[in-house]
């Protein structure tokens, strides 16, 4: 298991870093880094949500508990059907592509990393409904401009809380 670790880890590294040298100017090499990773998994997350909001959630998803009724709507239904494989790849890009230096324990970052993401996905909730059900715009979009607030927020979460660099 080590040994495809590894591999993957080289391969990923290889690839970001040989785009490096056009962006080494205005940026440093962890913000593109973080850019690459982020970036891909954020294009994965829209894939996988609007494959899940136009084919795999026709409507409102209904959970019937002993005197509960839980109705999660479809927009939210996709974008969580998008979590369940985007967090556990971002959480592999970050901690062992983009913030390599860190020394806290994986099972500390993760928990750091699982509090930053709820809130992500609270900001996510927040400003879908927003923007479908207050402003009535298509999902597509909605998801884009929701995903553009949320990663800044993410970055800064990551990088200052998350997998902050130890003092040195």
């Amino acid at each position: 298991m080590r040994q495809i670790h590894n591999a993957v880890n080289k391969f990923i590294l290889t690839v970001i870093d040989f785009f490096y040298p056009w962006f080494k100017k205005i940026m440093p090499l962890q913000t593109f880094r973080y850019a690459a990773c982020g970036g891909g998994n954020t294009v994965l997350d829209i894939c996988i949500s609007t494959i899940c909001f136009n084919y795999f959630v026709n409507n409102n998803v209904h959970f019937y508990f002993p005197s509960i009724h839980l109705i999660i709507t479809q927009p939210i239904a996709a974008l969580l059907c998008g979590l369940c494989v985007t967090v556990p790849i971002g959480f592999y890009l970050s901690r062992y592509v983009v913030f390599q230096e860190t020394s806290a324990k994986k099972s500390a970052q993760l928990l750091k990393y699982i509090l930053v993401i709820m809130f992500c996905v609270v900001l996510n909730y927040g400003f879908l409904k927003f923007f479908i059900e207050v402003l009535k715009w298509k999902f597509i979009v909605s998801k884009i401009l929701t995903t553009a607030f949320v990663v800044v927020f993410s970055y800064l979460s990551q990088r200052n809380f998350t997998f902050k660099a130890p003092v040195v």
